[in-house]
Protein backbone atom coordinates (compact mmCIF):
# COMPACT_ATOMS: atom_id res chain seq x y z
CA UNK A 1 0.00 0.00 0.00
CA UNK A 2 2.52 2.63 0.52
CA UNK A 3 4.02 2.78 -3.07
CA UNK A 4 0.55 3.69 -4.04
CA UNK A 5 0.15 5.96 -1.11
CA UNK A 6 3.45 8.07 -1.54
CA UNK A 7 3.06 8.54 -5.08
CA UNK A 8 -0.21 9.52 -4.78
CA UNK A 9 0.88 12.22 -2.38
CA UNK A 10 3.41 13.39 -4.11
CA UNK A 11 1.87 13.86 -7.19
CA UNK A 12 -1.39 15.21 -5.84
CA UNK A 13 1.38 17.92 -3.34
CA UNK A 14 2.87 19.09 -6.89
CA UNK A 15 0.35 22.00 -7.96
CA UNK A 16 -0.89 22.01 -11.59
CA UNK A 17 -4.10 24.38 -12.03
CA UNK A 18 -2.07 26.64 -14.16
CA UNK A 19 1.11 24.97 -14.67
CA UNK A 20 1.03 21.18 -15.35
CA UNK A 21 5.17 21.20 -15.93
CA UNK A 22 6.09 19.96 -13.24
CA UNK A 23 3.69 17.48 -12.50
CA UNK A 24 4.23 15.93 -16.04
CA UNK A 25 8.26 16.26 -14.74
CA UNK A 26 7.46 14.03 -11.89
CA UNK A 27 5.61 10.98 -13.68
CA UNK A 28 7.68 11.24 -16.46
CA UNK A 29 10.24 11.10 -14.07
CA UNK A 30 9.06 8.12 -12.15
CA UNK A 31 8.45 5.98 -15.46
CA UNK A 32 11.67 6.18 -17.16
CA UNK A 33 13.19 4.96 -13.67
CA UNK A 34 10.35 2.50 -12.26
CA UNK A 35 9.79 1.19 -16.02
CA UNK A 36 11.26 -0.61 -18.90
CA UNK A 37 8.78 1.61 -21.10
CA UNK A 38 9.33 3.53 -23.98
CA UNK A 39 8.63 7.42 -22.61
CA UNK A 40 7.52 10.27 -24.45
CA UNK A 41 6.82 13.80 -23.72
CA UNK A 42 5.36 15.87 -26.53
CA UNK A 43 5.24 19.95 -27.06
CA UNK A 44 2.19 20.60 -24.95
CA UNK A 45 3.25 18.39 -21.64
CA UNK A 46 1.66 15.50 -22.26
CA UNK A 47 3.46 12.29 -20.88
CA UNK A 48 3.20 8.69 -22.96
CA UNK A 49 4.25 5.62 -22.03
CA UNK A 50 4.73 1.80 -24.19
CA UNK A 51 5.10 -1.48 -22.88
CA UNK A 52 4.89 -4.56 -24.69
CA UNK A 53 4.38 -5.50 -28.34
CA UNK A 54 5.42 -1.66 -28.98
CA UNK A 55 5.40 -0.88 -32.83
CA UNK A 56 4.00 -4.09 -34.24
CA UNK A 57 1.30 -3.46 -36.79
CA UNK A 58 -0.62 -6.82 -35.67
CA UNK A 59 -0.63 -6.07 -31.77
CA UNK A 60 -3.82 -5.29 -30.03
CA UNK A 61 -3.22 -2.02 -28.25
CA UNK A 62 -4.86 -0.70 -24.93
CA UNK A 63 -4.09 2.09 -22.86
CA UNK A 64 -4.63 3.28 -19.62
CA UNK A 65 -5.23 7.30 -19.53
CA UNK A 66 -5.69 10.08 -17.07
CA UNK A 67 -4.32 13.57 -16.80
CA UNK A 68 -2.53 15.34 -14.35
CA UNK A 69 -3.80 19.27 -14.51
CA UNK A 70 -6.40 20.11 -12.11
CA UNK A 71 -9.14 22.55 -11.18
CA UNK A 72 -8.03 25.95 -9.13
CA UNK A 73 -7.37 25.06 -4.96
CA UNK A 74 -9.51 26.34 -2.29
CA UNK A 75 -7.39 28.41 0.06
CA UNK A 76 -7.17 25.71 2.33
CA UNK A 77 -5.78 23.27 -0.10
CA UNK A 78 -2.14 25.26 -0.69
CA UNK A 79 0.50 25.38 1.43
CA UNK A 80 2.65 27.96 2.66
CA UNK A 81 5.39 28.37 -0.46
CA UNK A 82 7.98 25.91 -0.27
CA UNK A 83 9.05 22.65 -1.89
CA UNK A 84 6.33 19.59 -2.67
CA UNK A 85 6.40 16.03 -1.88
CA UNK A 86 9.31 14.21 -3.21
CA UNK A 87 12.67 15.61 -4.85
CA UNK A 88 10.92 17.84 -7.23
CA UNK A 89 10.09 21.83 -6.10
CA UNK A 90 6.52 22.47 -7.11
CA UNK A 91 6.31 26.05 -8.67
CA UNK A 92 2.65 28.22 -9.29
CA UNK A 93 1.80 29.73 -12.12
CA UNK A 94 3.13 32.83 -10.76
CA UNK A 95 6.71 31.16 -10.13
CA UNK A 96 6.55 30.77 -6.62
CA UNK A 97 6.82 27.62 -4.30
CA UNK A 98 3.45 26.71 -3.41
CA UNK A 99 2.86 23.07 -2.87
CA UNK A 100 -1.01 21.53 -1.92
CA UNK A 101 -1.32 20.84 1.31
CA UNK A 102 -2.06 17.30 1.26
CA UNK A 103 -3.30 15.07 4.44
CA UNK A 104 -3.70 11.47 5.25
CA UNK A 105 -6.33 10.58 7.86
CA UNK A 106 -9.18 7.65 8.32
CA UNK A 107 -8.21 5.94 5.27
CA UNK A 108 -8.18 8.55 2.78
CA UNK A 109 -5.87 11.17 1.56
CA UNK A 110 -7.21 14.67 0.97
CA UNK A 111 -6.34 17.40 -1.12
CA UNK A 112 -6.60 18.77 -4.37
CA UNK A 113 -6.67 16.03 -7.30
CA UNK A 114 -6.88 12.83 -5.08
CA UNK A 115 -9.98 12.14 -7.09
CA UNK A 116 -9.68 14.47 -10.00
CA UNK A 117 -7.80 12.54 -10.97
CA UNK A 118 -3.99 12.17 -9.39
CA UNK A 119 -4.84 9.08 -7.39
CA UNK A 120 -5.92 7.00 -10.18
CA UNK A 121 -3.25 7.93 -12.42
CA UNK A 122 -0.91 6.85 -9.34
CA UNK A 123 -2.90 3.68 -9.53
CA UNK A 124 -2.45 3.35 -13.27
CA UNK A 125 0.96 4.32 -13.54
CA UNK A 126 1.74 1.18 -10.97
CA UNK A 127 -0.61 -1.10 -12.58
CA UNK A 128 1.05 -0.68 -16.12
CA UNK A 129 4.47 -0.80 -14.37
CA UNK A 130 3.28 -4.14 -12.97
CA UNK A 131 1.13 -5.64 -15.35
CA UNK A 132 2.21 -9.49 -17.04
CA UNK A 133 1.73 -8.14 -20.90
CA UNK A 134 -0.17 -10.63 -23.04
CA UNK A 135 1.87 -11.63 -25.93
CA UNK A 136 0.74 -9.42 -28.90
CA UNK A 137 -0.70 -6.30 -26.93
CA UNK A 138 0.71 -3.15 -26.65
CA UNK A 139 0.12 -1.59 -23.30
CA UNK A 140 0.56 2.06 -23.33
CA UNK A 141 0.23 4.62 -20.31
CA UNK A 142 -0.65 8.59 -21.34
CA UNK A 143 -1.59 11.21 -18.55
CA UNK A 144 -2.75 14.29 -20.57
CA UNK A 145 -2.38 18.06 -19.64
CA UNK A 146 -5.96 20.32 -20.39
CA UNK A 147 -8.67 17.68 -19.46
CA UNK A 148 -9.99 20.41 -17.05
CA UNK A 149 -10.23 22.88 -19.72
CA UNK A 150 -11.24 20.94 -22.93
CA UNK A 151 -9.06 18.30 -23.66
CA UNK A 152 -6.39 20.30 -25.70
CA UNK A 153 -3.78 17.64 -24.62
CA UNK A 154 -6.21 14.59 -25.67
CA UNK A 155 -6.72 16.39 -28.64
CA UNK A 156 -3.08 17.40 -29.55
CA UNK A 157 -2.10 13.40 -28.38
CA UNK A 158 -4.98 11.80 -31.21
CA UNK A 159 -4.09 14.51 -33.74
CA UNK A 160 -0.29 13.50 -33.27
CA UNK A 161 -1.42 9.49 -33.82
CA UNK A 162 -2.40 8.56 -30.17
CA UNK A 163 -5.05 6.35 -31.02
CA UNK A 164 -5.03 3.13 -29.56
CA UNK A 165 -7.95 0.26 -29.76
CA UNK A 166 -8.80 0.56 -26.35
CA UNK A 167 -8.75 2.36 -23.35
CA UNK A 168 -9.91 2.84 -19.74
CA UNK A 169 -9.71 6.12 -18.80
CA UNK A 170 -9.05 6.61 -14.94
CA UNK A 171 -12.03 9.11 -13.91
CA UNK A 172 -14.18 8.16 -11.02
CA UNK A 173 -17.47 6.96 -12.31
CA UNK A 174 -19.63 9.35 -10.37
CA UNK A 175 -22.55 7.20 -11.14
CA UNK A 176 -22.77 4.39 -9.01
CA UNK A 177 -24.92 0.89 -8.84
CA UNK A 178 -24.41 0.99 -5.35
CA UNK A 179 -22.31 2.28 -3.08
CA UNK A 180 -18.82 1.31 -1.77
CA UNK A 181 -18.02 -0.51 -5.50
CA UNK A 182 -16.08 0.70 -8.33
CA UNK A 183 -18.72 0.61 -11.80
CA UNK A 184 -17.38 0.32 -15.01
CA UNK A 185 -18.74 3.07 -17.01
CA UNK A 186 -19.62 2.73 -20.61
CA UNK A 187 -20.86 5.79 -22.05
CA UNK A 188 -20.82 9.03 -21.01
CA UNK A 189 -22.61 12.44 -21.87
CA UNK A 190 -20.70 15.19 -23.93
CA UNK A 191 -21.46 19.36 -23.36
CA UNK A 192 -21.86 21.40 -25.79
CA UNK A 193 -22.01 25.51 -24.84
CA UNK A 194 -23.97 27.46 -27.50
CA UNK A 195 -25.00 30.99 -27.26
CA UNK A 196 -28.34 32.66 -29.01
CA UNK A 197 -27.60 36.44 -30.21
CA UNK A 198 -31.33 38.41 -31.09
CA UNK A 199 -30.56 41.13 -32.85
CA UNK A 200 -33.10 44.18 -33.41
CA UNK A 201 -33.56 47.53 -33.51
CA UNK A 202 -33.17 50.69 -31.07
CA UNK A 203 -35.76 53.02 -29.96
CA UNK A 204 -37.13 55.16 -27.00
CA UNK A 205 -39.27 53.25 -24.68
CA UNK A 206 -41.63 55.56 -24.94
CA UNK A 207 -42.10 54.80 -28.31
CA UNK A 208 -41.32 50.61 -28.25
CA UNK A 209 -43.36 50.32 -31.63
CA UNK A 210 -40.72 52.14 -33.86
CA UNK A 211 -37.83 49.37 -32.69
CA UNK A 212 -37.45 45.80 -32.70
CA UNK A 213 -36.93 44.60 -28.90
CA UNK A 214 -34.04 42.29 -29.47
CA UNK A 215 -35.14 41.11 -25.54
CA UNK A 216 -38.47 39.68 -26.88
CA UNK A 217 -36.84 38.05 -29.69
CA UNK A 218 -34.76 36.39 -27.45
CA UNK A 219 -37.55 35.31 -25.29
CA UNK A 220 -39.16 33.77 -29.03
CA UNK A 221 -35.83 31.96 -29.13
CA UNK A 222 -36.08 30.82 -25.17
CA UNK A 223 -39.36 29.34 -26.25
CA UNK A 224 -38.42 27.38 -29.14
CA UNK A 225 -35.87 26.17 -26.95
CA UNK A 226 -37.91 24.61 -24.37
CA UNK A 227 -40.36 22.77 -26.49
CA UNK A 228 -37.37 21.23 -28.47
CA UNK A 229 -37.22 17.22 -27.78
CA UNK A 230 -34.29 15.98 -25.64
CA UNK A 231 -32.61 12.86 -27.07
CA UNK A 232 -31.59 10.27 -24.61
CA UNK A 233 -29.21 6.95 -26.14
CA UNK A 234 -29.13 3.17 -24.52
CA UNK A 235 -25.50 1.88 -24.47
CA UNK A 236 -25.09 -1.53 -23.22
CA UNK A 237 -28.69 -1.53 -21.65
CA UNK A 238 -27.69 1.70 -20.19
CA UNK A 239 -29.89 4.80 -20.21
CA UNK A 240 -27.96 7.80 -21.23
CA UNK A 241 -30.26 11.31 -21.43
CA UNK A 242 -29.95 14.29 -22.97
CA UNK A 243 -30.78 17.37 -21.60
CA UNK A 244 -30.94 21.23 -21.72
CA UNK A 245 -31.04 24.02 -19.82
CA UNK A 246 -31.08 27.95 -20.50
CA UNK A 247 -28.36 29.53 -18.19
CA UNK A 248 -28.36 32.98 -18.55
CA UNK A 249 -29.79 36.02 -20.53
CA UNK A 250 -28.57 39.03 -21.00
CA UNK A 251 -30.52 42.56 -23.10
CA UNK A 252 -30.61 46.55 -22.86
CA UNK A 253 -28.77 48.38 -20.85
CA UNK A 254 -31.32 51.68 -19.88
CA UNK A 255 -34.12 50.98 -18.25
CA UNK A 256 -35.90 54.10 -20.96
CA UNK A 257 -34.27 52.29 -24.25
CA UNK A 258 -35.91 49.60 -26.33
CA UNK A 259 -32.74 47.17 -26.71
CA UNK A 260 -30.89 45.93 -30.11
CA UNK A 261 -29.33 43.00 -28.43
CA UNK A 262 -29.68 40.19 -25.82
CA UNK A 263 -27.38 37.25 -25.67
CA UNK A 264 -28.98 33.61 -24.44
CA UNK A 265 -26.42 31.29 -23.17
CA UNK A 266 -27.71 26.98 -23.28
CA UNK A 267 -26.03 24.24 -21.41
CA UNK A 268 -27.01 20.92 -23.84
CA UNK A 269 -25.69 17.50 -21.97
CA UNK A 270 -25.31 15.67 -25.47
CA UNK A 271 -25.77 11.99 -25.86
CA UNK A 272 -23.77 9.65 -28.17
CA UNK A 273 -25.55 9.84 -31.96
CA UNK A 274 -27.94 12.49 -31.55
CA UNK A 275 -28.49 16.04 -30.83
CA UNK A 276 -31.24 18.99 -29.72
CA UNK A 277 -32.45 20.52 -33.05
CA UNK A 278 -30.97 23.80 -31.75
CA UNK A 279 -30.70 25.05 -35.25
CA UNK A 280 -34.26 25.58 -35.32
CA UNK A 281 -34.13 29.10 -32.75
CA UNK A 282 -32.93 30.61 -36.23
CA UNK A 283 -36.00 30.48 -37.17
CA UNK A 284 -36.90 33.40 -35.38
CA UNK A 285 -36.16 36.49 -37.01
CA UNK A 286 -32.90 37.97 -35.76
CA UNK A 287 -31.82 35.31 -34.15
CA UNK A 288 -28.71 33.38 -34.42
CA UNK A 289 -27.28 30.43 -32.78
CA UNK A 290 -23.49 30.03 -31.97
CA UNK A 291 -21.63 26.57 -30.59
CA UNK A 292 -18.67 27.64 -27.80
CA UNK A 293 -17.90 24.46 -26.86
CA UNK A 294 -18.77 21.27 -27.90
CA UNK A 295 -17.15 18.00 -25.73
CA UNK A 296 -17.90 14.75 -27.11
CA UNK A 297 -19.60 11.97 -25.76
CA UNK A 298 -18.59 8.73 -25.02
CA UNK A 299 -20.18 4.98 -26.52
CA UNK A 300 -18.55 2.10 -25.32
CA UNK A 301 -18.41 0.95 -29.12
CA UNK A 302 -16.86 -2.70 -28.53
CA UNK A 303 -19.17 -4.93 -25.59
CA UNK A 304 -16.55 -7.97 -25.70
CA UNK A 305 -13.96 -4.89 -23.85
CA UNK A 306 -16.99 -3.72 -22.40
CA UNK A 307 -17.97 -7.18 -20.49
CA UNK A 308 -14.18 -7.97 -19.80
CA UNK A 309 -13.36 -4.72 -17.80
CA UNK A 310 -16.34 -5.49 -15.91
CA UNK A 311 -15.71 -9.20 -15.21
CA UNK A 312 -11.73 -8.11 -13.86
CA UNK A 313 -14.16 -5.63 -11.41
CA UNK A 314 -16.47 -7.87 -10.13
CA UNK A 315 -12.95 -10.41 -9.44
CA UNK A 316 -11.54 -7.48 -7.41
CA UNK A 317 -14.53 -6.87 -5.80
CA UNK A 318 -15.22 -10.79 -4.57
CA UNK A 319 -11.77 -11.04 -3.18
CA UNK A 320 -12.21 -8.32 -0.68
CA UNK A 321 -15.80 -9.08 -0.19
CA UNK A 322 -17.49 -6.55 -2.29
CA UNK A 323 -20.32 -5.91 -3.35
CA UNK A 324 -20.66 -6.69 -7.27
CA UNK A 325 -20.18 -3.79 -9.49
CA UNK A 326 -22.27 -2.74 -13.08
CA UNK A 327 -22.10 -1.33 -16.44
CA UNK A 328 -22.94 2.57 -15.11
CA UNK A 329 -23.26 5.52 -17.24
CA UNK A 330 -21.66 9.22 -16.21
CA UNK A 331 -23.63 12.20 -16.69
CA UNK A 332 -20.54 14.72 -17.69
CA UNK A 333 -18.18 14.69 -20.44
CA UNK A 334 -13.92 13.41 -19.91
CA UNK A 335 -11.19 12.65 -22.61
CA UNK A 336 -13.17 9.45 -23.37
CA UNK A 337 -15.19 11.37 -25.51
CA UNK A 338 -12.41 12.50 -27.73
CA UNK A 339 -10.66 8.91 -27.77
CA UNK A 340 -14.31 7.56 -28.58
CA UNK A 341 -14.56 9.91 -31.64
CA UNK A 342 -11.15 8.70 -32.99
CA UNK A 343 -12.53 5.55 -33.12
CA UNK A 344 -11.06 3.91 -29.68
CA UNK A 345 -13.54 1.66 -27.63
CA UNK A 346 -13.36 3.22 -24.25
CA UNK A 347 -14.38 2.25 -20.45
CA UNK A 348 -14.03 4.70 -17.53
CA UNK A 349 -13.11 3.14 -14.02
CA UNK A 350 -11.60 5.70 -11.87
CA UNK A 351 -10.94 5.98 -7.96
CA UNK A 352 -13.48 9.41 -7.21
CA UNK A 353 -16.41 8.84 -5.41
CA UNK A 354 -19.38 11.53 -5.19
CA UNK A 355 -19.44 14.58 -3.86
CA UNK A 356 -15.24 14.67 -4.10
CA UNK A 357 -14.02 15.88 -7.27
CA UNK A 358 -13.64 19.92 -7.22
CA UNK A 359 -14.68 20.14 -3.96
CA UNK A 360 -12.90 22.15 -0.94
CA UNK A 361 -12.70 18.77 0.61
CA UNK A 362 -11.38 16.26 -1.97
CA UNK A 363 -10.16 13.00 -1.22
CA UNK A 364 -9.85 9.74 -2.24
CA UNK A 365 -10.29 6.46 -0.65
CA UNK A 366 -6.72 4.57 -0.17
CA UNK A 367 -9.01 1.43 0.04
CA UNK A 368 -10.77 2.16 -3.56
CA UNK A 369 -7.36 3.45 -5.15
CA UNK A 370 -5.94 0.04 -3.96
CA UNK A 371 -8.65 -1.50 -6.17
CA UNK A 372 -8.43 0.86 -9.31
CA UNK A 373 -4.73 -0.27 -9.30
CA UNK A 374 -6.01 -3.94 -9.37
CA UNK A 375 -8.83 -3.40 -11.92
CA UNK A 376 -6.90 -1.75 -13.73
CA UNK A 377 -3.76 -4.33 -13.75
CA UNK A 378 -6.70 -7.51 -14.13
CA UNK A 379 -7.66 -5.36 -17.78
CA UNK A 380 -4.00 -5.28 -18.63
CA UNK A 381 -3.33 -9.11 -18.47
CA UNK A 382 -6.85 -9.92 -19.87
CA UNK A 383 -8.07 -11.63 -23.24
CA UNK A 384 -11.52 -10.53 -24.96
Amino acid sequence: MSELVDLTERLVAIPSHEDETAAGDAIEAWLRTETDARVERDDVGNVLAYRGAVGDPEATSLAFVGHHDVVPPAERQVAEPGPAAGDDEATSGDGSSAAYVVERRDGRIYGRGTADMKGTVAASMLAFRDAEVPPGRELSFASFVGEEVGGTGARHAIDAGFTPEYAVIGEGSTNYSKPGVTDVVVAHRGRRASTLVAEGVSAHASEPAVGENAVYRACDAVDVVRELDVPAATVLGQTVPGSIAVTGIDGGEEWNTVPDRCEVTIDERTIPGERVDLERTEEIDGVTWTVDQDLPPMACSDDAFADAALNVAREVHAELGLDRPEHETKPHATDAGWLADAGTACVVCGASEPGQAHTDTESASIDVLRRCRAIHRGIAERSW
